[in-house]
């Protein structure tokens, strides 16, 4: 009965704001628009979605506009829910078969031991949960997918949960690289390199613990639009053009990402609807 209480406050104290949900349907939908978009303006696949295209295959501008396209309508159709739930289920599927198609045979040919070049197929295969988060937050009136294919749609919130977890354990271990994305007037490089290798870690695991998952959604979405803020959107600024803009795809990336979070913080504070409930 004691623990029963205590629980009902902390809900009561983490009760989300109506508005956080579609603020983070948003913010992951405007992402997914922004890295379509730079898909038309370099005439290039961006590495994070199309990591693999063999040299003898003609038409690869063509087919990475054909990419960016689909890309940029899957974001608007969530949006504004122009059959949002099922574009979501569908584009959540694509990007999965993009991880095991393209990201994985390529890291498997470079440096399958090296945890940093695995970061594109990370992304990727979080962007793939963030759609299928997107559909389970828009609901099942438009499509409902038998129980254990709707089941398959939680799977998002641990893709983005070990993403997390991996990419915190690297700044322990390319400690000397992250610093310096670190911005140079603030001090302290190393420390601020090691405080987000633990948050990001806590925060992954916390989104797997039932107790915790909201509060760890929420403090994850707010620490990675800030870095959004003061890291990612500077750099993008400073350098729009390097390595077909992946500054502004880290832009891009970084705001998906923290719609993806306030999506799960808003979900997991509703019963209704708790993708924490697994």
């Amino acid at each position: 009965m004691i623990d029963g209480l205590i629980e009902h406050r902390w809900a009561r104290l983490l009760r989300m704001p109506k508005w956080l949900l579609p603020v983070g349907r948003i913010f992951y939908a405007v992402g997914l628009i922004g890295i379509g978009v730079q898909h038309f303006l370099f005439h290039d696949f961006i590495p994070v979605i199309v990591a693999l295209w063999p040299a003898w295959m003609p038409g690869r501008p063509f087919w990475a506009c054909v990419v960016g396209a689909a890309l940029v309508c899957a974001g608007v159709a969530m949006l504004f829910d122009i059959k949002g739930r099922a574009v979501a289920v569908v584009a959540g599927v694509a990007l999965v078969v993009l991880v095991i198609a393209a990201h994985i045979p390529r890291q498997l040919m470079g440096h399958p031991a090296n945890l940093v070049s695995w970061a594109d197929a990370l992304t990727a295969l979080t962007l793939a949960g963030g759609a299928w988060i997107t559909a389970i937050s828009i609901g099942d009136g438009a499509l409902k997918l038998p129980g254990s294919l709707e089941r398959i749609l939680r799977a998002g919130r641990f893709f983005f949960a070990i993403m997390l977890i991996v990419f915190g354990i690297d700044h322990f271990l390319y400690t000397a690289f992250v610093a310096t994305m670190v911005p140079a007037w603030i001090p302290g490089h190393r420390f601020w390199t090691y405080f987000a290798g633990v948050a990001l870690i806590a925060g992954g695991v916390g989104m797997l613990v039932r107790f915790t998952a909201r509060l760890a959604s929420l403090m994850v979405g707010i620490m990675i639009f800030l870095w959004f803020l003061i890291l990612h959107i500077p750099r993008a600024v400073a350098d729009p053009h390097s390595g077909l803009g992946s500054e502004w795809t880290s832009v891009f990336e970084a705001l998906a990402f923290s719609g993806i979070a306030f999506m799960l913080a808003a979900m997991a504070a509703s019963n209704g609807s708790s993708i924490s409930n697994d």
